[in-house]
């Protein structure tokens, strides 16, 4: 018993492997284990996480695509999903994993956009006036048109500029520490694609192997206490955050300010986003800004713009120790999932899973879900159903069928979701996809699916 365990336990460990055959391979020893009753995942709950970073990106953990495909499946998380910074190359990966194990999964990009008529105001980049994080979900491949493909490119290129510069920089700060970013940072990602998290992880780490006193050197670099420093450096992931904050954020020695021309502007991103089959997405973070203080204009300029979702992260919004903080995030939180009902954006939500200590699943129970529960539950059965339309029939969202047949986006939206209520995510869905076509109405289509219910 004890060396099956074992066994099983080496299994989930390959699936972060960075060799995408072993991941593959260890996928089908875990899913035959599971077949044979050896491994029992619990009761599929109506709960969802749809945004996770994996480690194409950055995954605090260092969870593969994959990795997260089972892991919701063992825990029983209805519908699981996953977003990249800058990159789309986990999303064949995991929807092949999604399918493999029988679980609903969505996948997604994440950046930072120019909003030119936001340009006074900052938005959710802490700082940075007309800087947004803005995200596309609803993708089905990696493989992106040939019109839109570059532009992918180059988003992913701006971001390894900046965190080459930024490393230049770090390096002439913290002598006589040094880090190589082509041999030190980007062999801790399987696809050369870093981030400031894998920087600042490596420094914290290189500066505690090679230092003589770790401790003096953070106390100089940094300017804190040494009391500070001792009692932040027992918890790495804790140091890392203090570190990062400190050298790399605004006010840092690594920090830039960013340019208007730092980023893609919302309508490139859109263009590739749509190109791509997807659904572009706004990324809401609190509320407390002062762009979001205007959440109803901005969002508004963002539907124009193409926007069809929004994406929140439910956890910083009411899992807070000041009772204060908690009244007025708690508030809006409310406040945006009924603005994004009147405005018909699908919600996306998530625990981002790209920092120590966030959860693999919002706590659903929480009396704090009780009146925003449905409205996320709906958001992933519709995310669900657009992915499954579009990536076995081309007929999602964007698609000419859907806006031909359904003209406005509220009945696009109920559409798509009672499409992902309808699908299983196992033979039976592929089955009852094949008796679909393109000159089928809407209404036959949801018959047709409900039938086979």
């Amino acid at each position: 018993m004890v060396a099956k365990k074992d066994h099983i336990h080496e299994l989930e460990k390959r699936l972060d492997n960075f060799d995408p055959q072993v991941r593959f391979n260890s996928l089908l020893e875990l899913k035959a284990l599971m077949d044979e009753g050896e491994i029992i995942p619990q009761k599929v709950r109506p709960i969802a996480n749809l945004h996770c970073h994996t480690f194409f990106s950055y995954n605090a953990y260092g969870y593969s695509p994959t990795r997260l495909a089972w892991i919701a499946k063992r825990i029983g998380i209805k519908y699981i999903g996953i977003v990249d910074f800058d990159v789309l190359d986990g999303v064949d990966e995991f929807l092949q994993a999604c399918e493999i194990i029988c679980i609903r999964g969505s996948a997604g990009i994440e950046t930072r956009v120019y909003i030119p008529e936001f340009s006074k105001f900052v938005i959710s980049s802490p700082g940075e006036p007309g800087i947004s994080y803005h995200m596309g979900i609803g993708f089905t491949s990696f493989h992106a048109p040939e019109s839109v493909a570059g532009m992918l490119d180059e988003f992913s290129q701006r971001a390894d500029l900046r965190n080459r510069s930024m490393m230049e920089r770090l390096n002439d700060f913290l002598h006589p520490l040094h880090i190589d970013y082509d041999s030190e940072i980007l062999p801790l990602t399987p696809a050369g694609t870093a981030t400031e998290r894998h920087m600042i992880a490596k420094i914290v780490q290189k500066a505690q192997e090679t230092l003589q006193s770790p401790i003096d050197f953070w106390i100089e670099k940094l300017k804190t206490d040494r009391n500070i420093i001792m009692q932040k450096i027992e918890k790495p992931q804790v140091f890392q955050n203090y570190a990062r904050a400190k050298l790399m954020k605004r006010g840092g020695i690594g920090y830039v300010q960013p340019t208007p021309e730092s980023f893609p502007t919302i309508e490139e991103f859109h263009h590739v986003i749509e190109e791509c089959g997807a659904l572009p997405c706004a990324a809401w973070l609190d509320g407390t800004s002062q762009g979001e203080q205007a959440i109803e204009d901005l969002l508004g300029l963002l539907i124009e713009k193409g926007l069809v979702a929004i994406n929140i992260i439910p956890d910083r919004n009411w899992n807070i120790d000041d009772p204060e903080v908690k009244k007025v995030k708690l508030k809006n939180l409310y406040q945006v999932v009924e603005l994004a009902y009147n405005l018909n954006l699908p919600i996306n939500i998530g625990t981002e899973m790209n920092s120590f200590g966030q959860k693999l699943v919002d706590d659903f129970n929480a009396k704090e879900f009780t009146p925003v529960r449905d409205a996320f539950l709906r958001g992933a059965d519709f995310i669900y159903g657009h992915m499954q339309m579009e990536r076995s029939l081309k007929m999602g969202y964007q698609s000419t069928w859907a806006k031909r047949n359904l003209p406005s986006r509220r009945e696009r939206n109920v559409f798509f979701e009672e499409v992902g209520k309808a699908i299983p995510p196992d033979k039976r869905g592929r089955a009852m996809l094949v008796q679909i076509n393109a000159s089928q109405s809407p209404a036959a289509i949801l018959e047709k699916l409900k039938s086979n219910l």
